[in-house]
């Protein structure tokens, strides 16, 4: 019976800690001059507790979103979750691309605006935070404005959206982090 607890909690682990490639953001540092956007969320503050119905434990929704100090030329907005305290690197629970500029929030849950990538748990779309039992962990919800739009198709994972992302085209990021521990 120990054998067989000791195999599912390391089947767990392996279960979080995939990544896709290893890098804590999901677009280049933007440059010196880009704007600095404001993320917010009403589920729960920045540096706050995730709520748990928004994690793994719970109905597994997205949290609802809203943000501001989108640059005017912006063409597209970016949003990634991800959890760089997973044991084997930056694991990547939620990739949005293509979502308009005029779009000042997200609802909870699917909300039909902007394409999904391939999280680091093989799906597409938002999976929430699932940490190992008995540790804590941070979520980083990043926004980026973008001066020219990806063009990725659905399923793009992180890595392909850092690729399609670089540096000169970020004019505006804005971060958002929320802990879970179970």
């Amino acid at each position: 019976m120990r054998a067989l607890a000791i195999l599912f909690v390391a089947l767990a682990l392996v279960g979080c800690s995939k990544n896709d490639g290893g890098s804590s953001t999901t677009t280049s540092a933007p440059p010196a001059n880009a704007s600095k956007l404001t993320v917010t969320s009403t589920a729960f503050a920045d540096q706050g507790v995730i709520p748990r119905q928004f994690s793994c434990d719970g109905d597994n929704v997205s949290p609802p979103l809203a943000w501001s100090g989108i640059p005017a030329n912006a063409a597209e907005l970016t949003l990634t979750v991800e959890d760089p305290d997973a044991p084997n690197g930056t694991f990547v629970h939620w990739v949005l691309y293509g979502i308009s500029p005029g779009i000042a929030s997200l609802g909870t849950g699917p909300t039909g605006e902007g394409t999904n990538g391939q999280n680091s748990f093989d799906k597409k779309g938002y999976g929430g935070p699932c940490p190992p039992k008995g540790s804590q962990h941070r979520y980083i919800f990043t926004l980026s404005a973008l001066s020219k739009a990806t063009n990725l198709p659905e399923g793009a994972t992180a890595a392909q959206l850092r690729a399609a992302s670089p540096a000169d085209s970020v004019l505006g990021q804005g971060k958002l982090t929320g802990i879970y521990g179970r």
